[in-house]
This record gives C-alpha cells, structure tokens and sequence, in this order.
C-alpha cells in the first residue's frame, strides 16, 4: 500500500526493504491472519471470509482454518463466488509507524480484507476526531452550530 507523502517522514528509510523481509521472508508469501497466498485469485464466498485453498484443495474461513464441513450446497446457489486478487501489505499491529519494534514484532503481513478488518475501530476513531475537531473549531471561531 502505498504511504502518503505527509506520511513518509514517519516511516524509517529502508521501509521497503523492512516491508518486503516481512511479507515474503517471515510470512512466506501469505497473509498472516487467514494464510490467503499473495499474488493468486482466490475464490471467496461472500464477505464472511470463507475461502477456497488451491493449495490443499479445502474450503477455509476467515482464519485460515480448513473448513470441517463443505458449505451447503443451498447458500452455495445464493452466494455468489468471486475470485478477488490478493495482495500483502505489511501492518503495524499498534497503529504507530513510528515504532516497529524489537525484531520487527509489530508489524504483520496482512490481505487486504485482514489489514480492513484490522484497522476498522481505528478508522471509525480517526473518523470521530477529526469531525469532533472541525465541529471546535466551528465553535471557537463561528460559535455553537444551530
């Protein structure tokens, strides 16, 4: 993913090399949370994580886990399967890029739908701040919003 200009004095100089060491040298090519390989088309069932693994030949959910039972052939007909493109990124796992870490235990190589899920409550609280921000300023200099 790539880092946003105003963002790039946060990051430390060998950032690529760092992010490529950990997505392809300690995760092996997959994601760190549902083991979804980089670089593949993977065949999904909805947005409830569920997956089909060339390499075993097993359907497996959201972790990564193989599926005990095959999905039923009923939700098979009303879902959809889509094959999406999977990509690693390397995350920090505090939300701190500043910081990555004694060995680099911070960061995680992540698809895109585990590096989403991951950020999520710190999207929605970015989110909240900056609104809450605007709506201050609003009030220190235009006073109270009607």
């Amino acid at each position: 993913m790539p880092i946003r200009p105003e963002h790039r004095w946060l990051y430390p100089i060998d950032w690529p090399e760092i992010s490529r060491i950990v997505r392809f040298t300690r995760a092996g090519g997959r994601c760190e949370h549902c083991r979804r390989p980089h670089g593949r088309h993977v065949a999904q069932l909805g947005t409830d994580g569920i997956w089909w693994d060339t390499t075993i030949a097993a359907w497996c959910d959201g972790r990564g886990r193989q599926l005990r039972q095959q999905p039923a052939f009923v939700a098979l007909e009303r879902i959809r399967i889509t094959r999406k493109p999977v990509y690693l990124a390397t995350a920090h796992l505090n939300h701190d890029p500043t910081f990555s870490g004694p060995r680099w235990r911070n960061l995680a190589a992540l698809c895109q739908r585990c590096h989403m899920i991951h950020d999520g409550p710190e999207h929605r609280r970015r989110r909240w701040w900056n609104a809450f921000r605007r709506r201050a300023l609003g009030d220190l200099f235009s006073g109270r919003y009607s």
